[in-house]
């Protein structure tokens, strides 16, 4: 058991002597046997249950959240679609307003045409209602009179192949104006359709990112709920361990504290407690300390857990590193015991079918010695490297 933070990253000196007496709650001469109210609440299973709800939520989160990417992404495109169709609506407008131009001023050339026309038939009207003898007697020779009559046919000739050209004109623009018509209709028919489907994506999306902040807050839910049964856990825990040293115990059942043990190495179990930083970032003939070397002398990865060793934290440490927990013990599996300041952390030798453990560990008492004994193997987190 720690009387003190046992990672460098989170050392207080200041904080020693005020957790000295919340450590010795923690020790015991006697298997640890916990409160009827501690066992009967199985925090464990609640906890895993809580995480599997929490893991699912996050699950569906992330789905969700992919599914909208994609729905984003295909909304992107169809917003490029209607920003190439709104071009070619512009293209087609301006199109059809040159084309309407064109057909006002080809309207304008055909009455101009048609009114000088008109000029040059009531002149030729005049003309026919002189007898050729009075025209010719008005003309100075017979040359004049011809080249008149010539003009007047030349002219008039002219002007009607002009009219006919221009209404073919005219006639060739109504057409081209129909059938741009007929186009930008048709596309804006599509943009229309394209807005449609912009607005039911733009609708799907904001569902999905709703359905998705719902799963997130959800998981978010449950996870606060597992950090207070942990809380919970901790308080039960450490009551029950207040009951059993009230009760005194039995001293046999707990060997004598000893400076070596459990094969952990001389060079930190002599040296003062805290006074050395080990292999994984933790001090010296601390309870983390001693289980880090079982752990790594058994041929098991042990990692690097430096600023966050505490025994409490062992469980989720373990999770993020995909290193299995669970309620029931093994042997060579990390026993933790969530109470106190900092949790308590055990290496289980044996598991014995009357439902207790055998347990080695450094610093139970507060005192940084080894100590093997049996216990309850009911209350503990089990981590399974």
């Amino acid at each position: 058991m720690k009387h003190r933070s046992t990672t460098p990253a989170a050392k207080s000196l200041t904080a020693k002597a005020s957790l000295i007496a919340a450590a010795v709650l923690m020790a015991g001469s006697t298997p640890l046997a916990l409160s009827s109210t501690a066992v009967a609440r199985d925090y464990d299973a609640e906890i895993r249950a809580r995480e599997e709800e929490a893991s699912k939520y996050s699950g569906e989160a992330t789905k969700l959240g992919d599914v909208a990417s994609s729905l984003e992404n295909a909304l992107k495109e169809l917003r490029a679609q209607a920003d190439a169709l709104q071009q070619l609506i512009n293209q087609s407008e301006q199109k059809l307003a040159k084309l309407k131009e064109e057909i006002a001023a080809n309207e304008k050339k055909i009455a101009e045409n048609r009114e000088a026309l008109g000029q040059l038939l009531a002149d030729m009207y005049v003309d026919d209602q002189i007898t050729p003898l009075e025209m010719l007697a008005s003309s100075k020779n017979l040359g004049d009179y011809i080249d008149k009559q010539e003009h007047r046919g030349s002219i008039q000739s002219a002007l009607s192949q002009k009219i006919d050209e221009i209404n073919k004109l005219q006639r060739k623009l109504e057409e081209q104006k129909k059938q741009v018509e007929v186009v930008l209709k048709e596309q804006q028919a599509q943009r229309e359709s394209l807005n449609a489907k912009q607005q039911e994506q733009a609708k799907l999306i904001a569902e999905t990112r709703n359905d998705e902040e719902n799963y997130r807050k959800l998981a978010e839910q449950r996870n606060a709920e597992i950090s207070n049964l942990r809380e919970q856990q901790r308080a039960a825990n450490l009551a029950a361990l207040r009951a059993n040293n009230s009760r005194g115990g039995d001293p046999a059942a707990t060997s004598a504290g000893s400076a070596v043990g459990g094969g952990y190495p001389a060079k930190w179990a002599n040296a003062p407690q805290d006074s050395i930083v080990d292999s994984w970032g933790m001090y010296n003939r601390e309870c983390v300390s001693y289980v880090a070397f079982r752990i790594s002398n058994s041929g098991r990865r042990m990692p690097y857990w430096g600023g966050r060793g505490h025994a409490y934290q062992w469980p989720s440490s373990a999770q993020q590193e995909g290193i299995p927990t669970g309620s029931t013990p093994k042997a060579g599996a990390a026993a933790v015991l969530y109470g106190g300041p900092y949790g308590h952390i055990m290496y289980v030798e044996a598991v014995n079918g009357d439902g207790t453990i055998n347990v080695s560990d450094y610093n139970l008492n507060g005192d940084g010695t080894y100590h093997r004994y049996n216990r309850s193997a009911s209350g503990l987190t089990y981590i399974y490297f």
